[in-house]
């Protein structure tokens, strides 16, 4: 049996995310490496890792830009990802990160609430139902099933008050700083994948959608579905060029039986969940088995519940 190893670096840079309240909490969380695609020949092993740093200080209502609720929420994210190839069809990875910084700066900036540690184990096999090869071109259809047990917390506390006689009164952290959101979840993903040997182009579009459970504190976070097209192009040897149309959806977040969110949390569920739709280019150079690129996400339409 032969034996192949491949390396991924991901280097991403989100100029612009947009993070709500409650509805970003954990959502900085890449599924499978966020790019994941297709299935790896028999023996094949690749590992892949990125940074990821998010910021913003943007706030909506509906699709208008609104008063600040808080001055900027940041975080700071590596992960790693291993995929191994368990047959010609079927390729089994497993994922995890860590938030090595999440922090929301209040107005004014005199508080700081942030957190850090591990967040989620991703477990997520994928299939490929389909492959056929004519000519110049190649096509295939792949479906994965993926499940995600929470690692770190999602009841971090924060000091809200201390009393003249020294003692500190603690407050649950907002979802926005946990670093998980403490539920198990089920994913559900495909990708059609075609591309043109000769014209060195390629066309492919994927769907997730990831079935949120409730947490230890009763809350269950939105639903979230996605889809993209992409198109990508080798201009020059090693050096690629692709472009990303992506559609994201999260539903609202729910509070389990006799869980009051707002009085417990301070979370108002009616403004969570939201509607976005990005533009992603990305410049890829790839050398014998290790390709690096690096990602920047431009928002054409963003609205919040």
């Amino acid at each position: 049996m032969k034996f192949y190893i491949t390396t991924v670096i991901f280097l991403f840079l989100n100029v612009y995310v947009s993070a709500q309240g409650c509805c970003s909490g954990g959502s900085a969380n890449p599924i499978a490496g966020g790019g994941a695609t297709g299935v790896l020949k028999l023996g094949q092993i690749e590992l892949a890792t990125n940074y990821q740093y998010d910021q913003s200080n943007k706030f909506f209502k509906g699709s208008q830009d609104t008063l600040a609720l808080f001055d900027k929420i940041s975080s700071s994210y590596t992960y790693l990802r291993a995929d191994y190839g368990l047959s010609k069809k079927l390729t089994l990875s497993v994922a995890s990160g860590y938030f090595l910084d999440k922090k929301l700066i209040e107005l004014g900036g005199h508080n700081v609430v942030k957190s850090s540690g591990i967040g989620d184990l991703i477990i997520f096999p994928r299939y490929n139902l389909f492959s056929k090869t004519k000519d110049n071109q190649t096509s295939e259809f792949t479906f994965g099933l993926g499940y995600k047990i929470p690692l770190g917390s999602n009841n971090d506390s924060t000091i809200v008050y201390t009393s003249p006689a020294g003692e500190d009164y603690y407050a649950t952290s907002p979802p926005t700083v946990q670093t998980t959101m403490g539920s198990q979840d089920f994913m559900f993903y495909g990708l059609y994948y075609k591309s043109f040997k000769k014209q060195k182009l390629r066309v492919f579009s994927n769907v997730l959608y990831v079935r949120r459970g409730y947490n230890s504190l009763g809350q269950k976070f939105g639903d979230y579905a996605s889809l993209s097209v992409f198109a990508g192009k080798e201009v020059i040897k090693r050096l690629s060029v692709t472009l990303q149309l992506r559609a994201d959806w999260i539903r609202q977040l729910k509070g389990a039986d006799k869980i009051d969110l707002l009085a417990y949390y301070g979370i108002d569920a009616p403004s969570t969940g939201s509607r976005k739709l990005s533009l992603i280019p990305q410049l890829s150079y790839y050398y014998k088995s290790v390709t690096v690129f690096a990602m920047s996400e431009i928002p054409l339409y963003q609205h919040m519940n």
